[in-house]
């Protein structure tokens, strides 16, 4: 994108380094940068390696919110782009970071300091490690630097951070399932307060309202703002309501639907649902030194949700069909080709036989016709009972009798008695 004609480019960029660390550097060769660019800008000492994540007047914005001028010391050079080399160094630097926290936390553990090391940044150069802890009380680390820079033979930065910013700096998900706000565009970590959970009527249950670091969630805040605005269009929570069978006292309340629960000094198990409109016309009855009826009057009635029942509009057979199991249909199936089978041989040979009585020779009959007529029924009759005769069972010959079980006990009688007799 051009600019206008008599402008420059503004020469500060912001680089950001490992876990969200940024700082802004100035172009001082007159580089041709780019957002995501790896550049080599001043350490101290040395040099470091970071990537360019803004460019343009969008950096005059953050240096305001960040109270950061042009001259100040924090504003530093920008060598040059990264070369091939310079990117290498910086890969073998970072490869010894968790061997680096792992001895660190060995000697922190072995001097009994109350603090926790979180994380561990070399710097571009190798020649230069920061040490990230979180502590509730103040630390005296000056052994711990001496062991530290002895065993690594570099320079030791230690650098204290909240929980918040420790969150933000190793990452993670959210009960939201989303990756944490701290981690990804979240920069300026305000103050969360019990009241803001208060307000947005919430249980005060620590287990729901902390984050990943232990802390009140930052998202509490976010929408603290909107109920506010419409906490005002309600009533204080202290006033009390005068009716004709008592004074009601305050319960609770529903923001979105401006619905507000009363109950009686005397009787406080029963709640009473009331509107918004219905509670302010209460609260101006009682400033004219006037009682109003009572909260059963003004009650209303609680509408019961319909709960919403899927239908089939295609015609389909409903969603629980595969729940109950099926009964099996073999049986009936085997029954039925049985029968089928035996009626299909009953007509086949129904039909031989008919076939056979037309290629008889016919019978003259110059007295009575209804002779033939009658030997054929017979005929008839005769392959049907032939035919039945074939299709029932033929006995099983070669199963062998067993003997009753009086058989086998007169048996044993007799063969005992003839063992007595001898």
């Amino acid at each position: 994108m051009s600019l206008p004609t008599g402008e420059a480019k503004y020469n500060i960029y912001e680089v950001r380094f490992k876990n969200g660390r940024k700082h802004f550097f100035k172009n001082t060769e007159n580089l041709t940068l780019y957002m995501g660019d790896s550049v080599v800008v001043e350490g101290s000492p040395g040099y470091d390696v970071g990537v360019i994540s803004l460019s343009g007047e969008l950096v005059k914005i953050q240096m305001k919110k960040r109270n950061v001028t042009e001259d100040s010391e924090e504003v530093k050079k920008i060598y040059r782009k990264a070369s091939q080399n310079d990117i290498e160094i910086w890969q073998e630097a970072r490869e010894k970071e968790p061997e680096t926290q792992r001895k660190g936390r060995e000697i922190i553990s072995k001097l009994g300091l109350k603090m926790k090391l979180s994380d561990v940044e070399y710097q571009g150069d190798g020649k230069k490690a920061i040490f990230y802890y979180t502590a509730d009380e103040r630390v005296d680390f000056r052994q711990l630097i001496r062991d530290l820079a002895s065993l690594l033979s570099i320079r030791i930065e230690m650098k204290q951070v909240g929980m918040r910013q420790e969150a933000g700096r190793l990452g993670g998900i959210g009960s939201c399932g989303r990756e944490l706000c701290c981690s990804t565009w979240l920069t300026d970590f305000r103050r969360v307060n019990t009241n803001s959970a208060r307000y947005q009527q919430l249980s005060l249950n620590p287990l729901k309202l902390a984050g990943q670091c232990g802390k009140l969630k930052c998202c509490l805040n976010y929408e603290l703002d909107t109920y506010l605005d419409a906490l005002k269009a309600f009533p204080k929570q202290d006033v009390v309501l005068k009716t004709e069978k008592g004074e009601a006292v305050f319960v609770k309340m529903d923001i979105f639907k401006k619905l507000v629960w009363y109950t009686y000094k005397n009787e406080r198990s029963r709640w009473f649902m009331l509107s918004l409109e219905q509670v302010d016309e209460i609260i101006e009855i009682n400033k004219n030194n006037q009682v109003s009826a009572s909260l059963e009057d003004y009650q209303m009635e609680v509408e019961i949700e319909k709960k919403v029942s899927f239908e089939d509009a295609v015609g389909e057979d409903s969603l629980t069909r595969f729940d109950t199991p099926k009964k099996s249909k073999n049986k009936k199936r085997r029954r039925k080709t049985n029968n089928s089978n035996k009626s299909q041989q009953n007509n086949q040979n129904r039909n031989q036989n008919n076939q056979k009585t037309k290629n008889k020779p016919k019978v003259e009959v110059t007295q009575n016709n209804k002779k033939p007529k009658q030997n054929k029924t017979q005929n008839t009759n005769q392959n049907d009972n032939k035919n039945q005769s074939q299709n029932k069972k033929r006995p099983n010959n070669n199963r062998k009798k067993r003997p009753n079980n009086r058989n086998r006990n007169n048996q044993n009688k007799n063969a005992q008695n003839k063992q007595n007799n001898q």
